[in-house]
This record gives structure tokens, sequence and C-alpha cells, in this order.
């Protein structure tokens, strides 16, 4: 069996990305015990991503980089925003510990749709935000194995996600 569009695909990796010295660093692993398993044409990964497994075997290993056009797209300035403090209050009061460097805070925009945001810096007044994607402008390295193909369920399909081992639980 090959992986092709509605097939659950779970497969084993490491993921790197290149810093400003050219070193390679790692910033992920599905391991045998916790792969990554998502529907073939419906996972939400970058398309070249699947481009490049697509038509692999189970025991098929892969080795393919990703320029940050074709993963998360460039780094773009305009989604660091500053926003005032009275905009993350609860109840007339900002949360403890919520507005520190590096924490990623749910949000939602002016039409409403849910936002991940990364709080780069906290003055007095203000909020700066970073709302590109953690990859954004960074290229991807992906080095792993498919450990397993089989037919989507019509509920999966449907659902539009993997149910049972390594997926969603209802």
């Amino acid at each position: 069996m090959k992986i092709e569009k509605d097939r659950v695909v779970s497969l084993t990796y490491e993921l790197r990305v290149q810093n400003e010295n050219g070193e390679q660093t790692l910033l992920e692993t599905a391991t045998a015990e916790h792969p990554m398993v998502f529907i073939y044409g419906m996972s939400g990964l970058p398309d070249q991503f699947e481009e490049n497994i697509d038509g692999l075997s189970v025991g098929d290993a892969f080795d393919f980089k990703l320029n940050a056009e074709d993963g998360y797209g460039d780094f773009d300035e305009n989604a660091v925003v500053e926003l005032p403090k009275t905009v993350f209050q609860v109840e007339g009061a900002v949360p403890e510990n919520m507005l520190e460097v590096g924490n990623f805070i749910p949000m939602a925009d002016s039409e409403g749709n849910q936002l991940q945001g990364r709080v780069v810096k906290v003055t007095e007044e203000a909020v700066t935000m970073d709302f590109n994607h953690p990859l954004a402008g960074k290229e991807l390295y992906f080095q792993g194995k498919v450990e397993k193909i089989r037919e989507a369920s019509q509920e999966e399909l449907d659902h539009g996600h993997v149910h049972g081992e390594g997926g969603h639980h209802h």
C-alpha cells in the first residue's frame, strides 16, 4: 500500500531547522511510540510536505528540505503588533504570569478568526505580540520513515481527522 489521498499515514521523523550559523538544531521528534498520524490530503501540513512523501510505502525512508515559502511562509513583520495591556484584562486585571515573554496566548482577530500569539515584549502600557507561525521564515529539514498506511474510515474522512490509535478520541 502506498501513501495517497484519504489514507491514514503514520510517520516517525526528526525535524531540524538551520540557524544563522548554518548549524542544524533538532526541533521535534516523532517516535515509534508517538508517531505523527494524519489523513493524507487533510493533514493541515504544508502541501510540499505531503508532496515529498506521496507514493511512499511502509518502511520507506524520506529525507527532504522545505524552504520557508514551502513550509510556513516567510516571517511577516506586519504580524508583529503592539497591543494595549488592557486587551489582556480578565475582570479588570491581567491574569498573573500570562504576559511573560515566550508565552503563547490564544486570541481572535476582529473577524473572530482564532490566532496564536507569542509574547515578545512587555512594557508598562503595551504588549508586543508575534502572530507568525513559530516556524515562519525557517528552512525545515525532515528525515524519517513511513511506519504504517491504512485506508481512512468514512467517519474519519467525514470528520477530517484520524480516530483511534494515534488519533482523536471522541
